[in-house]
């Protein structure tokens, strides 16, 4: 199937005809062809946000009225949930019901910045009585979106939804594995029929091409960028060259998932597994690191192989599956660089590691655990974004929290203990933008997402996911009916 993207209100191939192939990931075959955009497809794009943005009537609407716009987009991607998910879980991988998941957590971000949307409120500053001071705040402008592959319509609802009820216009570029349930969207936006042309627009190609514009073009005001660390700081580092747009980042993690010895252990052996292996390990926040106190070090890792085997790999839309396969054909083999980096850093491997055999088609990896990892190890330090986790002992408190800080990254961290002081020391001494306390992957959109250190710039999600959108303006009037007098 061909599908078109989304600029200045129509549906258009790319300036130049040429397409790519996206990739069913559990067949390994061809579903669907999306547009190669151009330099100049994305120009074009930028200059209808621009044009809509600066002359248009988008950014004047009332708050409520865009707010009403946003729950209308809620409540349609809720009529097209199962069509969504199905798309989803073809283009990525994960099991359906994960999709399932996804989909209405969309479409729930959706609903919260409607909700949101007129309660953007200023300040009135405390002046003498000669003058009144206040602030407003003003949408920020015309914002590019680059989005990751692991959770394509979520990510673009993080993005689109604070960005649309601040008052901005947009160019969305989904990644170019995963592109389909965005241009869904872009369709369900454009049969709703509520948003002005140049308001939204979703351009499908590479990072190096569609990305790369956006962050260059002195017409786009803001970049919010969620990916790899390494491209995140060419982000902010050619934005800063350019016209110093303002830029959000959401990037890698290495994130520590600690278990004490007083935890409860059936808890921690489903949170274990449930931190590293769910949508195939392909989340940046999740629990790849594994700190276990000593004296059930060798309980909880034996547990956890068990759990693990018992994992069933298959094709998301089989309702039996319970993992997918990795997105591409190139990152499982990423993946199988670090387990063979694993072995031969002398990291014991428990279990997994492998191609299942049963599953010819597709790029499934087993789910794998490394027991013993060097903390210093590439295994230990590096994002390897797959179904790989590295299991470090500890002696003592101490010890887990300066195993947890022991990376560049910060993104998050579980806490597993029945001892809830203990858990809010460690809460206080991680350095980490989202912490669980037992539990792990919760992500309540009414709180902030992102990370410490090399995890990223700015927060996502909740009231600080708008504020992301907005500039504060002050405005001082003079109350006195006299002239200056100073010279």
């Amino acid at each position: 199937m061909i599908h078109r993207m989304y600029l200045d209100g129509r549906f258009v191939e790319a300036g130049n005809g040429q397409t790519r192939d996206i990739y069913n990931p559990a067949k390994g075959e061809v579903m669907a062809q999306v547009p190669e955009a151009t330099a100049a497809d994305v120009e074009h794009a930028i200059a209808a946000a621009r044009r809509e943005f600066d002359e248009g009537k988008w950014p004047n609407l009332s708050a409520a009225q865009r707010g009403h716009i946003l729950l209308k987009i809620a409540s349609a991607i809720r009529a097209h949930k199962d069509e969504l998910a199905r798309l989803e879980t073809m283009n990525v991988g994960k099991p359906l019901y994960e999709a399932e998941g996804d989909i209405d957590d969309a479409a729930d971000t959706f609903e919260y910045y409607g909700g949101l949307a007129n309660k953007i409120t200023g300040e009135v500053n405390p002046m003498a009585p000669k003058a009144l001071d206040f602030t407003i705040k003003e949408p920020i402008g015309v914002c590019g979106q680059i989005i990751p592959w692991n959770f394509p319509l979520l990510m673009a609802a993080w993005k689109i939804a604070p960005a649309l009820a601040a008052g901005c216009t947009l160019i969305l570029k989904p990644a170019e594995q995963t592109p389909l349930t965005a241009l869904k969207l872009a369709e369900i936006l454009h049969e709703i029929n509520e948003l002005p042309k140049g308001v939204v627009n979703i351009v499908t190609g590479d990072g190096l091409t569609a990305g790369a514009t956006l962050v260059k073009s002195h017409d786009v005001d803001k970049i919010a960028f969620t990916g790899s660390t390494e491209v995140g700081k060419w982000i902010l580092k050619t934005a800063a060259e350019t016209n110093l747009k303002k830029v959000t980042l959401e990037l890698g993690g290495k994130s520590p998932n600690i278990f004490f010895a007083d935890a409860d252990f059936e808890m921690a052996i489903a949170g274990a597994v449930f931190g590293i292996f769910l949508n195939q390990g392909e989340v940046c926040s999740a629990g790849s690191r594994i700190l276990v106190e000593k004296s059930i070090h060798a309980k909880l890792v034996e547990m956890m192989v068990e759990k693990a085997k018992q994992i069933r790999l298959g094709d998301g839309l089989d309702p039996n599956t319970k993992m997918g396969p990795l997105v591409t054909a190139e990152h499982r083999e990423r993946v199988e660089g670090y387990i063979k980096m694993g072995k031969d850093s002398g990291a014991k491997l428990a279990t997994g590691g492998q191609r299942p055999a049963a599953l010819k088609q597709g790029y499934f990896i087993e789910p794998t655990i490394f027991d013993h990892v060097d903390p210093n190890s590439r295994l230990a330090q590096e994002e390897v974004f797959g179904p790989v986790v590295a299991v470090i002992p500890f002696a003592h408190e101490a010890e887990a929290i300066k195993l947890a800080n022991h990376t560049p990254y910060g993104l998050a961290a579980g806490v597993w203990t029945k001892d809830f002081s203990k858990a809010m020391r460690l809460v206080r001494k991680i350095r980490a933008g989202m912490i669980w306390v037992n539990h792990y992957h919760p992500t309540p959109l009414e709180g902030p997402w992102g990370g410490f250190k090399q995890s990223g710039l700015g927060r996502e999600l909740g009231p600080y996911g708008i504020e992301n959108y907005l500039q504060p303006k002050q405005v001082y009037v003079n109350l006195q009916q006299k002239p200056i007098t100073w010279y």
